[in-house]
This record gives structure tokens, C-alpha cells and sequence, in this order.
């Protein structure tokens, strides 16, 4: 083992010297891209692995980096801290992470702001973003990087720059992330191999036929060579890694309908005191309380499978001892399968008992409606995606003489999702047996607990078809071309100007189709079906990890199926209304909406650095960025005709056969100034200030041409978006002040201020439009008839009476009866029916407030114990929060929350141990569920261990255990009784072995 060799103080004129002789400022903080000049901070360093070693790198680059910087070293060549980059991120004070479903880190959030506003290079290059959104359906107009997509044995090193300088590319106001990886002529040559067999927990939690495999492996390799006498290097990395894993999620997936307590307008809202069914109701909310009634609630089990490819080549020349050429290629493929099965009830606001907490934002703690012969929705789903992403890059450094360094980088990037299946990227069949009674929700706990009614034996295969169906085809592509010119000419008094120029284009499309079968009263009848295509299985045994699972109360008996074979059967079977339909059950080929817009931006900086030699030296860096972007956007519209009523819950949109393209256009252009600071109080104490602005630029669909809207309407409207390509970017002022003390081997302590004053503020507007003039069959005519006689808003009484008293009437298509009984058809708006009310969510540019928060740190190695320990704790504040008690348009920031780790280690001879925990207080993840209802995650925190022996210095062996305490996740809306997605995973274990030849 090599041992730590202490990094000297330099002496004034010695940091200003190499200051001076160094390469342009960004490639010596956040390198210029395609190339990694040596830090001069580390130049007189030596080689040292394991964690010490890398927290020892890290904390140099905090030390020497102009500004406030952090970032995370490889503890070897092809051994990162963690084993996904956005895992081992968030353990930097102020990071913080989103996960997937299954538990995975993905995307990260800088001091409060979301991964929408972070921006990530490689290698100095910006990055194409690419991936499909929740559900694997829709339009993606996201920019956030998916960390999720990159392996981290190629990577040595991930830089976060919380403070803008000139240098850097705009993008970022929450931070700068740039990944490095590995160059042949600046590292060490090695070549090393690398197995793990991955055991994820959450498989083993899962019905049969949902299961992957127990284990699965990664394999990573390492080739790396200097040749020519070192003029010449080549470096090869590639890994493939399959994990099989799975989660289980409560849910109320369509939110929850929010009034006043003295609502009397909306036929959604509870009966007032003295009417209807008052008198069932407990504890009522107040007059001026804020409550909430579900759509409905569910169960669902998930099985995920994922093969994640990654490789790298890279070609260093240097023709002259000045000149230095480098060829770099990136390749990376993440195909994503996914199969889910549910149990889920649906609510119509109609009578039932209930009992609510108090206010002022009451919740339901026990919640039921009356049902006779209603669905128990038991669906299942397919999801298969495919992510790939390439890009090369060509850079020359050029050292012309003592006082003038010139650099030149190109690349071409794309990243590009769409599906992998011939279900397309989403592909969901609706299930049911129409045998549901009264039904109950307990949603006091962290479970909730359905109870249904049910017949004797309860669900039964003999009761089960096929309703109906939505098989979706989205694809999403981004391609960045970029080229840059960099400089650097030093003046004799050491001091040293950077220059530079560079154009970007970055080109998106977002298009998605969808096939839907709206039978959702019931396809043919439950005869139809072969029994054996389902097995019986039961909820409870899946949620082992909640308090309430094993609740008696629990109705947890649902249908497991064959999707492919009843894929195939319900191609078969239909009626003389609805015929056999077997395109119905894949994804269109042709899209339906199709978002394109391009983005060029130009733009230059000029940045002065120096140093005063006072009795306590001051390091200045100032600097100004010139960016002027120009945004054009076309956009395939559908154009809707009408809306026709096919079932219970659910209203469709018809659209005209053809789309149309609109198209926009935008410009902004804006001066971006920075100032830094950095004062020596002492050898090992430095003062810190920063100024700078930033710019955030608006996601694709914020900037997108034309109107969407959601196939599905509900009673109540629907809903939609629309975007605007002349937005303006977010603009930030940042301000940061900070306190060093650097008092030991890998050791320090750190306090930090910052405060961001953001205006332009993009916020999503929900407004109430009549958009298109399409009538609705609810609250016309025939529906008031029905009213009446049914007594209430109950669902299917309505559409029985209508089918019943009005069939062939105009707008009346009754096609028959299903097997609960119930008749079915369609009904269409009429000319004289009421029109639809929908939900647009439309952006602006219409707040301005502030956000500002506080950075501990502390790293202490104990003595040469072995033993040590990293913490820190980022404390954040803004007004840029959701009023719960407010049911109109609100403007909060997505992602704030205060962070905390604590890592503890032991590094010493052959053993290398390390026990971390990260925790995120609760955030505001999101806006939406029937309205603009807030979504919160609760607070998480999540404890991770990884154990390594050095049988050798070439034979290394691994443990590793993700979430080993099995913490569970947890999102609602107002109340925490309102809950949206309570989510079980598990933990995840790793056996690795690595080898250095």
C-alpha cells in the first residue's frame, strides 16, 4: 500500500507562479473540454488510492479551485466511491437525489435546485439528456441528466461547481456537474478487470411470474497504455451490468378532488350538513377547511429488468512536446422492462361513509362508497424501453509559448429513447371482475387498507375479462453539436486573462402516439376466457415492509395473467358494436404529437484572474460571459372533435383524423458577470465570496408550439398543456461567502452562506379553458334526467338509465349488456350539452423571489488509526413554497429540502470500510392530481455499507449493501392521509472482484 505524503503550503509567490503557468481556468477547475491538464495544486503530490486517498483528492480541489467547488475522486482506477454516480453525488454537502421506483439514484438537485436547472458536462462538453418520463407514456420535455445511465468504472472524477465563472458553460444555476474520465496520457497505465453478482432483494417480493433472476452479474474491464515514449496513449473501457429487481407500490395514481368546506357547486363535494347523506359522515370538514375526496386507490406489483452497456474509447497524440491531441468515443445503452400487476378500486364521489381528521386541511381517515356490482379493476401493464447515447469528440491543446495557450474542442452528441417492444414503450390491458360492493379505505396509516364487499369466494377466475386498453409509443432524441476556442495568455506580473468562444446547437424531439380500446365496460364476457390464463395471489404478501399488511381488514385477493396469452385472446373476441380489434393491442406506428424545436446559442467570456501579495493574500477572479440563444419550436398538433362517454370513470376525446403543425419562435440574449474571491487568513484558513449570474433555460414542453391535451376526460373536465417559445430563461443572482479551515492530513471543516435571487421564474399556470368547444354528455339533458331518477351521481345507475329511456336517440349508441348487468354503449356531447371545462397547464414567466441556505462540513481522519469520518448538513429557505390552504395557482420551487450525510470509514492496510448515510427532509416533488395539488415526498434516509479486502495489490474483493435498513418511500398531497405513492423496495447486495494485472 502506498502510503499519504503530505501536499506542503507553497509560499505566495509559488501559488501565483503555478497559478500563472497553469492551463485556461476551466481547464484547470472544471477542465476545458477533452482535455485534463495536471492541477497545480497537485503537482507536487503523490499517488494515493482507497478512501483516504480520495477524500484527500477532493479536498484538494475544494482547497485550490477558484470559487466553491466540490466533487468526488476515484479511490483507484476504475473504483468510484459508489456504484452509481448519483448515489455517490449525493453524499457532497447540498446534493441531493431523486430515485427511481425502484430505488436507484438518478437525478440530483444543487442546493434547492431541481435537475431541470443543473447542467452536466462531460469531459467540459454539454451532455444530450434523453429518457421517457414516468410510465414509459406521454412527452418528455425534460433536461435533467439520468445518472441512472452511466456505469462508474470508467469515471475519476465528478466535479460540482456551486459558483459560475465566465469559463463555464450557461446552464446551470443550481450547479455545473462535470464527469471526467479517464486519459491515457495523464493516468497511470493499467489494465484491470472487474465481476460483481448483484442480489436485489426485491425480486424474491414479487408474484412468480413477475420474478427476474436471484443473480445477476456486472463485468467491467479497464485497458490502458502510454506508448511512443508517451506520446501516445490508448485507453479502452467497457462495462454490462443486468439487474433484475422489483417494487411495490399503494397508490392513489389519479390524486385527489380538492374543495372548500363549503363547496355546494361542485356535484363532487360532500353533501352539506342536513343533506343527502350528511348524516354518514364524521367529523365533517369546517366551512373554511381545505379537504379532498380520491379517485380512487390501488395496489401493484412491479418486476424490473435492466442490461446497462457502457464503453469508451479514447486516442491521446501529442506530435509536439506543446501540442496535445485527443480522440474520444462514448457509448451508452439502458434498456428498461417492466411488468406490473394491480388491485384498484375506483371511486364516484357518490354516497358512503366517512370519518375525517380535523382541519384546517382535513383528510379522510376512514373513507367508502356504496357499490353494487362494480368493477375490481385488476390491470396489468408492459413497459420496455431503450436509451442509447453516443458521442464524439475531437480537442487540440496547443501551448504556442511561455505566455499564450490556445484550445479547440468539437463533438457531436446524441441521446436517443424509444421503445423495445412491440407494445411499444408502455403498453396497459385493463382487467376486471364486476362483483365489487361497498368499498371501504383506511388511509390513517402508512398502508392504506382497502376492504371491499365482495360474494362468497371472492374473486374468481370464472368473473374475470378484459375491459379496456392503452398501448403507447413515445421517442425522445437530443443531439448536441458543439465547438469551442479557449485561451489563456499570462502577463509577466503572474496574473492571467482566459478567453474563449463557442456555438452550440442542441436539437429535441419529443413524440408520442397511443392506441386505446375504450371497452371499458367490459370486453365480451368472462365465458370468453380460458380460467387458466389467470392465478389467484394476494396483495398482503407484498407489503411486508409497511405496518398494516397484515391487517384482517385487508382485502388483498387479486388476478395474476398471462399478458401475452390474453394479449392474443382478447384480439379474438368482440361483438357485432365492437369487433375483434387485434391492432388495438400494439403501439401505432405513426405519431400523434410531435414536438421538434432546435436551440442555437452563441457565446464568448473574457475572465481576469491575480493575485495580490499582501500580508494575507487575495486571489481575485473576474470575469463576464456574453450569451444570446435563439429557439425555434414545431409542434404536430391533434385536433379534437368531440367527447364520447364509454364507460363508468372514464370520457374520451375523439380527434379528426389529421394533425397539424404549428410552429413558433424565441430570442434572448443576456450578460453574465462573476466575481470571486478567495483570502489566505492563514495557511490553513481561507475566506471566500462569490458573485455571479446564472441562467436556467425552460424545459422542451415550456417551449413547445400548440395545445395538448389527455385522451381520458373525467366528470369533472379535463385536462391539458400548451408551452410558449418565447419564454425567457430563469436569471440568478448568486451570492456565496465561505470559511475554510484545512487543519490536518484529509482533514477540515467548512461553513457556507449562499442566497440565489431568482426571477423569470417559470411557473405552471393551471387555467380553466373551454378549449376546442367540446360538449360533454355530463350535466346535459339526458344526464340531468338521470340525475333524478338515480338519486345522486351514481355512475352506472346514469348510464343505465340514459341506455335504457334514450337508446337511439341522438348521441345514444347502446350496444348491449356486460356481464355485472350493466348496459353498455356510448354517449356523445351534444351541440346542446354543456361544454367541457379542462385544466390547461400553460408556463410563464411571472415570479421573482429568493433562495438562500447554509453548508456545514466537517472531514477528520483520526491519526493513522485508519479510522475517519465525513459529515455535513445543508440547510435550506426560500418563499418559494406551497400554500396547502390555498386552492389556486401557486408558484413553489421543485426539489428545496434540507440534506444531511454521515460517513464513516476505516481505511488502513489491506481493509477499506465504509458506512454512509444520506437523508433528504421532505420536498415538494411535484404539481398535479386532479388540479394543482401539491405532491410532497417525505423525509428518507438510507444507510449503505461497503466492505473491501486486498487479497493482493492485484486481487481485490468487495461487499456491498444499498438501503440495508429496507427504508420505504412514501409521497402525498396536502395531508399526509392523502396519499399518492407509497413505495417498497428493498436492499441490494454485491459480492465484486477486481483484478489488476
Amino acid at each position: 500500500m502506498k502510503t499519504y505524503k503530505a501536499v506542503p503550503r507553497k509560499t505566495l509567490l509559488t501559488s501565483a507562479l503555478l497559478a500563472a503557468l497553469a492551463a485556461p481556468a476551466w481547464a484547470q477547475d472544471a477542465p476545458a473540454a477533452g482535455s485534463d491538464p495536471v492541477d497545480p495544486a497537485t503537482l507536487d503530490t503523490v499517488q494515493v488510492t482507497g478512501i483516504r486517498g480520495s477524500l484527500q483528492s477532493s479536498m484538494n480541489l475544494k482547497r485550490d479551485s477558484q470559487g466553491v467547488v466540490d466533487g468526488i475522486v476515484a479511490e483507484d482506477i476504475g473504483k468510484f466511491p459508489d456504484t452509481n454516480l448519483a448515489e455517490s453525488l449525493q453524499r457532497i454537502s447540498g446534493v441531493s437525489i431523486d430515485r427511481t421506483s425502484s430505488g436507484e439514484g438518478s437525478k440530483v438537485t444543487v442546493r434547492g435546485i431541481g435537475p431541470d436547472y443543473n447542467l452536466v458536462l462531460l469531459n467540459g462538453r454539454q451532455m444530450p439528456a434523453s429518457n421517457l418520463g414516468n410510465g414509459g407514456g406521454g412527452l418528455n420535455g425534460s433536461r435533467s441528466f439520468d445518472f441512472a445511465n452511466l456505469a462508474s468504472e470508467s469515471i475519476s472524477a465528478v466535479e460540482i461547481y456551486k459558483t459560475s465563472r465566465a469559463d463555464n458553460p450557461a446552464g446551470g444555476i443550481g450547479a455545473t456537474i462535470n464527469i471526467k474520465t479517464l486519459r491515457p496520457l495523464e493516468s497511470a497505465p493499467v489494465i484491470s478487470l472487474g465481476l460483481k453478482a448483484v442480489n436485489d432483494s426485491s425480486n424474491d417480493n414479487l408474484p412468480r411470474t413477475l420474478q427476474g433472476s436471484n443473480i445477476t452479474g456486472e463485468l467491467s474491464g479497464i485497458f490502458s497504455q502510454r506508448y511512443a515514449d508517451d506520446r501516445f496513449g490508448v485507453a479502452l473501457s467497457a462495462s454490462h451490468q443486468e439487474r433484475d429487481s422489483g417494487f411495490n407500490q399503494a397508490t392513489v395514481a389519479e390524486g385527489w378532488a380538492t374543495f372548500y368546506g363549503n363547496n355546494t357547486t361542485d356535484w363532487r363535494a360532500l353533501p352539506q350538513p342536513g343533506q343527502g347523506y350528511s348524516d354518514r359522515i364524521s367529523n365533517r370538514p369546517g366551512p373554511n377547511d381545505v379537504y379532498a375526496r380520491p379517485q380512487n386507490t390501488a395496489y401493484n406489483v412491479n418486476g424490473v429488468q435492466r442490461q446497462r452497456t457502457n464503453a469508451q474509447a479514447t486516442f491521446q497524440w501529442k506530435p509536439a512536446d506543446n501540442v496535445t491531441t485527443t480522440l474520444d468515443y462514448t457509448y451508452v445503452e439502458n434498456k428498461v422492462q417492466q411488468q406490473r400487476s394491480e388491485l384498484s378500486v375506483w371511486f364516484n364521489y357518490g354516497p358512503g361513509d366517512s370519518i375525517w381528521t380535523n382541519g384546517p386541511v382535513s383528510a379522510p381517515i376512514i373513507y367508502s362508497e356504496d357499490m353494487t356490482n362494480s368493477d375490481v379493476s385488476m390491470g396489468g401493464a408492459r413497459l420496455a424501453t431503450k436509451t442509447d447515447m453516443q458521442s464524439l469528440g475531437f480537442n487540440v491543446d496547443w501551448e504556442v509559448n511561455n505566455a499564450l495557450d490556445l484550445s479547440f474542442d468539437a463533438h457531436n452528441s446524441t441521446a436517443e429513447s424509444q421503445p423495445d417492444s412491440p407494445y411499444g414503450s408502455a403498453g396497459v390491458l385493463g382487467v376486471a371482475a364486476f362483483v365489487r360492493g361497498k368499498t371501504t379505505v383506511d388511509y390513517s396509516g402508512d398502508l392504506p387498507i382497502i376492504n371491499i364487499a365482495l360474494p362468497p369466494g371472492g374473486v374468481q377466475a370464472s368473473d374475470a375479462l378484459v375491459t379496456g386498453s392503452v398501448f403507447q409509443n413515445s421517442y425522445n432524441k437530443s443531439k448536441v453539436q458543439q465547438y469551442q476556442g479557449r485561451g489563456t495568455f499570462r502577463f509577466a506580473d503572474y496574473s492571467a486573462l482566459d478567453f474563449g468562444i463557442g456555438h452550440t446547437q442542441v436539437e429535441n424531439r419529443s413524440a408520442s402516439a397511443i392506441m386505446q380500446r375504450n371497452s371499458w365496460g367490459g370486453l365480451g364476457s368472462p365465458s370468453d376466457y380460458a380460467d387458466d390464463i389467470w392465478y389467484s395471489d394476494n396483495m398482503a404478501r407484498y407489503f411486508k415492509s409497511f405496518s398494516g399488511h397484515s391487517d384482517p381488514r385487508l382485502t388483498g385477493q387479486f388476478l395474476v395473467f398471462d399478458f401475452d396469452r390474453l394479449i392474443d385472446r382478447a384480439a379474438q373476441v368482440g361483438t357485432a358494436s365492437d369487433p375483434a380489434c387485434p391492432s388495438c393491442y400494439y403501439a401505432p406506428s405513426e405519431y400523434s404529437e410531435d414536438i421538434r424545436t432546435t436551440e442555437k446559442t452563441r457565446s464568448a467570456y473574457l475572465q481576469y484572474r491575480t493575485t495580490f501579495d499582501w500580508s494575507m493574500p487575495l486571489h481575485i477572479g473576474a470575469g463576464v460571459r456574453y450569451e444570446q440563444t435563439e429557439v425555434e419550436s414545431n409542434a404536430m398538433v391533434r385536433v379534437p372533435t368531440g367527447i364520447s362517454w364509454g364507460s363508468a370513470n372514464e370520457l374520451n376525446i375523439v380527434y379528426a383524423a389529421d394533425s397539424s403543425f404549428v410552429g413558433g419562435r424565441g430570442k434572448y440574449d443576456y450578460v453574465l458577470p462573476n466575481v470571486d474571491l478567495k483570502l489566505d487568513l492563514s495557511d490553513s484558513l481561507a475566506l471566500r465570496g462569490s458573485y455571479s449570474r446564472t441562467l436556467g433555460r425552460p424545459s422542451w414542453t415550456q417551449i413547445q408550439s400548440g395545445q395538448s391535451l389527455a385522451d381520458i376526460v373525467r366528470t369533472q373536465g379535463g385536462s391539458g398543456s400548451r408551452g410558449n417559445p418565447g419564454l425567457e430563461p430563469l436569471i440568478s443572482d448568486n451570492f456565496d461567502m465561505s470559511l475554510e479551515w484545512y487543519y490536518g492530513e484529509a482533514s477540515y471543516a467548512s461553513v457556507g452562506f449562499f442566497r440565489k435571487n431568482i426571477k423569470n421564474f417559470i411557473s405552471d399556470t393551471v387555467v380553466r379553458e373551454n378549449s376546442g368547444n367540446l360538449h360533454t354528455p355530463v350535466g346535459g339533458a339526458y344526464w340531468n334526467e338521470a340525475l333524478a331518477s338515480c338519486g345522486g351521481t351514481d355512475m352506472p345507475c346514469i348510464r343505465d338509465y340514459i341506455f335504457t329511456n334514450h337508446a337511439g336517440d341522438p348521441g345514444v349508441n347502446f350496444t348491449g349488456v356486460n356481464s355485472a348487468g350493466q348496459l353498455t354503449g356510448t354517449i356523445e356531447g351534444l351541440p346542446t350539452d354543456p361544454i367541457a371545462g379542462f385544466d390547461v397547464t400553460v408556463p410563464a414567466n411571472q415570479h421573482s423571489d429568493h433562495l438562500d441556505g447554509w453548508e456545514v462540513a466537517v472531514q477528520h481522519l483520526f491519526g493513522q488509526s485508519g479510522f475517519g469520518v465525513a459529515a455535513n448538513y445543508t440547510k435550506v429557505k426560500s418563499g418559494l413554497t406551497f400554500n396547502n390552504l390555498s386552492l389556486g395557482d401557486q408558484y413553489p420551487m421543485i426539489g428545496l429540502s434540507d440534506s444531511a450525510n454521515l460517513v464513516a470509514f476505516y481505511d488502513k492496510n489491506a481493509w477499506q470500510i465504509r458506512a454512509a448515510y444520506n437523508w433528504r427532509d421532505k420536498f415538494l416533488n411535484g404539481i398535479g392530481g386532479q388540479g394543482p395539488n401539491p405532491n410532497y415526498t417525505a423525509a428518507y434516509g438510507q444507510l449503505d455499507l461497503n466492505i473491501s479486502y486486498a487479497v493482493s495489490e492485484q486481487l481485490t474483493l468487495s461487499l456491498e449493501a444499498i438501503n440495508l435498513t429496507d427504508e420505504t418511500m412514501r409521497t402525498y398531497s396536502r395531508h399526509t392521509n392523502m396519499l399518492r405513492y407509497a413505495t417498497q423496495t428493498g436492499p441490494r447486495y454485491m459480492f465484486g472482484v477486481r483484478y489488476k494485472f
